[in-house]
């Protein structure tokens, strides 16, 4: 479990502002007004008392989001692992990670994305794990492709993958997104640099030859740090 009573404070320049001009949908839904804290007792009583996912509600076959029910996915096969951890470098045990994104061809499976990209039948874009004792995660998938989006003329968003980790409840859901090295989209993607440059790394995932797996998938490594002061960016924070 996450538990929030451990985690040094997050420094400033980790989390982008809530209102980022470039970032145009920001507009819509950042605050107008100052962010309020409610105390201790005074939130919802069920903040703190559920849902807990064990590790019988998922399953090794959940983690891997290359096989379909008619066949294996289109695209280059890619290991992402890490390990999730709290703001002291300890890991975060038991803890249940979710993944979704883009297929190959940069398509949600997802009714209100209609752009021409190719829907693959054989790939549903979501998986979830649950950290082991070390707390690592691991998950098998297709490398997303780059996908159109209004932003702005042009825009193209970086290959990425969403990620959300779970503390006690809903209401300690984390998200934010992985990106992979050397990407030539950085520069024009403002949700990317919408982050402080000193945290921007922290978004990418390294390459790791021993992750790869010979004859079959790519690896690459991330880790995710909840708090203190090398935390992942995480949206709305």
């Amino acid at each position: 479990m996450i538990d929030v009573h451990y985690f040094a404070a997050i420094p400033p320049g980790t989390h982008p502002p809530l209102a980022s001009p470039d970032y145009r949908s920001t507009g819509l839904r950042a605050p107008k007004r100052p962010l309020l804290q409610l105390p201790p007792g005074l939130a919802d009583p069920t903040d703190l008392t559920g849902p807990v996912f064990g590790r019988d509600t998922v399953t090794e076959a959940d983690a891997d989001l290359t096989i379909g029910a008619d066949g294996e996915a289109v695209g280059q096969r890619i290991v992402v692992t890490g390990r999730l951890l709290d703001g002291s470098g300890r890991p975060i045990r038991r803890s249940l990670v979710e993944i979704w994104q883009a297929n190959a061809s940069g398509r949600y499976r997802h009714g209100g994305d209609q752009w021409p990209g190719t829907l693959d039948p054989n790939f549903t874009g979501g998986g979830r794990a649950m950290t082991d004792d070390d707390g690592c995660y691991r998950f098998t998938t297709i490398k997303p492709g780059a996908y159109p989006w209004g932003n702005h003329p042009n825009a193209w968003r970086p290959a990425h993958i969403h990620f959300s980790v779970f503390g006690w409840a809903f209401t300690q859901r984390l998200v934010t997104q992985m990106y992979f090295p050397d990407d030539p989209l950085f520069f024009q993607d403002p949700i990317f640099n919408s982050v402080p440059q000193a945290a921007r790394a922290r978004l990418v995932a390294a390459y790791d030859h021993d992750v790869t797996e010979e004859q079959w998938a790519l690896g690459f490594r991330w880790d995710i740090v909840v708090r203190g002061p090398a935390a992942t960016t995480f949206e709305g924070s």
